[in-house]
C-alpha cells in the first residue's frame, strides 16, 4: 500500500521494513488523544481562516464520528497503516474526500505525536494519582487500626527498638505522599503543548498556538519549536516517578514477604492474594508481593532504555524516538496493576499482633530504655550500656526476657535498680515515652495519620 507521505519516494516499502517501521500496533492506544488533538487543530485552522469555517466544522464532525465508531467497535484499526496518525487521517479522507486532506495543514507528525503522548501521559498521571490516593488511604486506615500494636523495629534486619505497626506503616504513607508530589510536579512539565512546532521550524501559516493549547487543557506552549518536537524529558520525568513509586512498593512487598513467612508470622495474607504450590500442599506463597518486587526491575529497565535511546540523538526529531512509547506504556501499565494489588493485600491482610509483641520481647529491644533508666539515676552511659548488655546475656542464658528476669538479678548488677525497672522496660511504656515529633508513640502516629489525610 502506498503511504500518505508518497511523493519524494514511491511510498512503497518492503513488507519486512514496513513492519519494522510501523508503530500502530502499540500507538493505537492513543487514538482518543490523537482525535481530540486533531479536532482542536481543525478548530484553530477554521478560526484563523486557514481553512473555511465549513471545512473546519466538517473535519470536527468527521473526527467525532471516527471517535464514536472506534469506541463502539464499529470501526477497527487498520494494522497496515504506519501509525495512529495516518490511520485517522486515512479514514477521515476516505469519508470526507479532499476536505480530509486539509487537516494536516500547519502541523507535522513530529509535533502531533509529541502532543498525543503528552495528552496520554497527562491522563495516565491522573489515573495513577487516583490509585495512589486510594492506597494511601488504606495505609492510613490500617495504621490507625494498629497505632498501638507493638512490634520490633529493625536496623540491619536485626531487632532494634520497639515501635508500633501503625508507625511502621506510616513510614510508607510518607513515601507514597512524596510520590503524589512527584507525579503532580511531573504533570506540570507534561502539560506544555508542542503543537504548532510542526516538523521543527514552525510554519508559515498564521496559527494560534495558544488557542489550540487552551482548547486541549494545556497550561503553556513550547517556547522553542525544535525543543517542542525533540523533547522527551517529560517521559523521563514520568518514568522516573513511576520507578521511585515502584521502588517504594517493592520495599513494602519485601517486608510483606518476610512478615508472612513462618519465621516472622507477623501477618497472614488473604487467600485472594496468595498462591499454592503444585507439589507442596502446605505452601501459601506471597506471589503478588513477589511479582511487584520483580516488576520493579522491569520498570527500571523501561527508564534506562529510554535514557539510552535519547543520549546520543541530534536535534530535532529522529525515528529512534518512536521507541519512547513502548517503554512509557509498559511502565504505566505495570504501575497501574501494582498499586491496586498492593492496596488489596494491605486492606485484607490479618495482623498477628501477639506474634509481633512476642518478637519484640524476645529481641530485648527495651535494653536501651534500661540503660537510660540507669543514666537518669546518675550512672555514666557507657557503664549503663555495659550492665544492660550483661543483663541481656543473662536473660539468654536463663531463657527469659528482661520483663521476667528476677529483681535480684538486676540489683546484683547495680544498687540503682528498683522495682520500678519493670514499668520502665514495659514495651507499651517504651513506645509511648518516645514523644518526639514523628516518633512512635500513639499520639505521634495519630498526628502523622492526620497530616497525611489532610495532605491528600
Amino acid at each position: 500500500m502506498a503511504k500518505m507521505w508518497a511523493g519524494r519516494t514511491s511510498g512503497v516499502t518492503d513488507s519486512l521494513a514496513d513492519d519494522f517501521n510501523s508503530s500502530i500496533h502499540f500507538d493505537c492506544r492513543m487514538y482518543r488523544q490523537d482525535i481530540m488533538g486533531s479536532m482542536a487543530h481543525a478548530a484553530m485552522l477554521g478560526k484563523q481562516g486557514i481553512i473555511t469555517k465549513e471545512e473546519s466544522e466538517a473535519l470536527i464532525a468527521g473526527l467525532s464520528d471516527i471517535l464514536a465508531d472506534l469506541e463502539s467497535g464499529s470501526l477497527e484499526f487498520d494494522m497496515t497503516c504506519e501509525d495512529i496518525h495516518m490511520f485517522v487521517e486515512q479514514v477521515l479522507t476516505n469519508r470526507l474526500g479532499d476536505v480530509g486532506k486539509k487537516l494536516h495543514t500547519a502541523r507535522s507528525r513530529n509535533d502531533q505525536v509529541a502532543l498525543d503522548l503528552r495528552m496520554y501521559l497527562r491522563d495516565e498521571v491522573d489515573e495513577i494519582l487516583a490509585f495512589l490516593r486510594e492506597l494511601i488511604t488504606t495505609v492510613c486506615d490500617r495504621a490507625e487500626e494498629h497505632k498501638a500494636t507493638i512490634m520490633p523495629g529493625y536496623t540491619h534486619l536485626q531487632r532494634a527498638q520497639p515501635i508500633t505497626f501503625g508507625h511502621h506503616l506510616m513510614a510508607y504513607a510518607m513515601m507514597l505522599l512524596r510520590d503524589v508530589d512527584r507525579f503532580c510536579d511531573c504533570k506540570k512539565r507534561i502539560n506544555v503543548s508542542p503543537i504548532g512546532s510542526c516538523a521543527l521550524a514552525g510554519t508559515t501559516y498564521n496559527t494560534d498556538r495558544a488557542f489550540e493549547a487552551e482548547k486541549l487543557g494545556f497550561s503553556a506552549v513550547a517556547q522553542n519549536s525544535i525543543d517542542g518536537v525533540s523533547d522527551r524529558d517529560f517521559c523521563l520525568d514520568f518514568m522516573a516517578a513511576v520507578s521511585t513509586l515502584m521502588m517504594h512498593l517493592s520495599r513494602l512487598s519485601e517486608e510483606i514477604i518476610l512478615w508472612s513467612s513462618w519465621e516472622f508470622k507477623f501477618i497472614e495474607l488473604s487467600d485472594a492474594y496468595t498462591t499454592g504450590s503444585s507439589i507442596m500442599p502446605q505452601k501459601k506463597n506471597s506471589d503478588m508481593a513477589e511479582l511487584i518486587r520483580g516488576k520493579t526491575g522491569r520498570v527500571y529497565g523501561d527508564l534506562l532504555a529510554l535514557l539510552t535511546t535519547l543520549k546520543g540523538l541530534p536535534l530535532a526529531y529522529n525515528k529512534d524516538m518512536q521507541e519512547d512509547k513502548e517503554s512509557v506504556f509498559d511502565a504505566a501499565d505495570t504501575v497501574k496493576m501494582a498499586i491496586p494489588v498492593m492496596n488489596g493485600m494491605l486492606a485484607t491482610m490479618k495482623v498477628l499482633g501477639d506474634n509481633m509483641k512476642a518478637a519484640a520481647q524476645k529481641g530485648f529491644i527495651n535494653a536501651t530504655d534500661m540503660a537510660d533508666y540507669l543514666v537518669k539515676k546518675g550512672m555514666p552511659f557507657r557503664s549503663a550500656y555495659k550492665i544492660s548488655g550483661e543483663l541481656v546475656a543473662e536473660c539468654i542464658d536463663r531463657g527469659c526476657v528482661l520483663e521476667t528476669l528476677p529483681l535480684e538479678a538486676y540489683t546484683a548488677k547495680s544498687e540503682l535498680f528498683d522495682a520500678d525497672i519493670y514499668e520502665t522496660i514495659d514495651l507499651e511504656v517504651c513506645v509511648n515515652k518516645r514523644i518526639s515529633e514523628g516518633g512512635t508513640c500513639v499520639s505521634s502516629v495519630e498526628k502523622q495519620i492526620e497530616f497525611v489525610r489532610n495532605s491528600l
